[in-house]
């Protein structure tokens, strides 16, 4: 086992966040800093850590891609009968977590999960990579497989079911929409007081923003 675990540390000194700086519109404080992701070329900035709850009130977390961002929310694909789809089914409070490490932050999304259009799931599918469109025929997410060589045999049957045309949408895959409820935003610190910002969305909508302890 490793044995300098409780010794690996390092002083976060890049930045700060301030109530008095930061946008009172979390989703505009959220844009401001996934396009500073972008730009400083962080890998896969859109990536989130999703964490859903089962029955038995088990969490469980994935990470996923947000593949939009709009006023109403974020928006990631998935199929429809995977276990976090049917997690959704019987609790759609769902949390993401975007971690940031090499700007050393971190935004925390708490929300509920909203099934999106078909037509919106038809417009995104269509904009994917063709090999994916067929991965998402293939693959019966979360499902038990005794082999890699069952899906490739699947992509082999796909690739020559849909070769004259455009591949479809499947009725069992689509997008989420988190609608969000609160936004932390965590930006490291020296001294581990790092500075954390919550924003509380209000029954009349409104936003309300919080300072918390580190």
């Amino acid at each position: 086992m490793t044995d300098n675990i409780a010794d690996l540390r390092r002083e976060y000194t890049s930045a700060s966040l301030d109530i008095e700086t930061a946008n009172p519109n979390p989703f505009l404080q959220f844009e401001k800093w996934f396009k500073e992701a972008q730009e400083g070329q962080l890998p896969e900035p859109n990536a989130m850590i999703l964490g859903t709850v089962d029955s038995d009130g088990q969490p469980f977390q994935r990470t996923v891609l947000m593949k939009a961002l709009d006023e109403k929310g974020i928006v990631f694909y998935t199929n429809y009968q995977s276990r976090k789809a049917q997690q959704i089914a019987e609790n759609n409070k769902v949390n993401t977590l975007f971690p940031w490490f090499p700007m050393e932050r971190q935004v925390s999304v708490q929300g509920v999960a909203v099934k999106v259009s078909n037509k919106e799931s038809l417009s995104y599918f269509l904009s994917r990579p063709h090999g994916s469109q067929l991965g998402a025929w293939v693959s019966q997410q979360s499902e038990v497989i005794s082999s890699r060589s069952i899906l490739e045999m699947k992509l082999a049957e796909m690739k020559r079911k849909f070769k004259e045309g455009k591949v479809p949408l499947p009725d069992f895959w689509g997008g989420y929409r988190i609608e969000p409820t609160s936004f932390e935003f965590w930006q490291g610190r020296q001294n581990r007081l790092h500075d954390r910002l919550l924003y509380e969305k209000q029954e009349d909508g409104s936003w309300k923003i919080s300072r918390l302890s580190p």
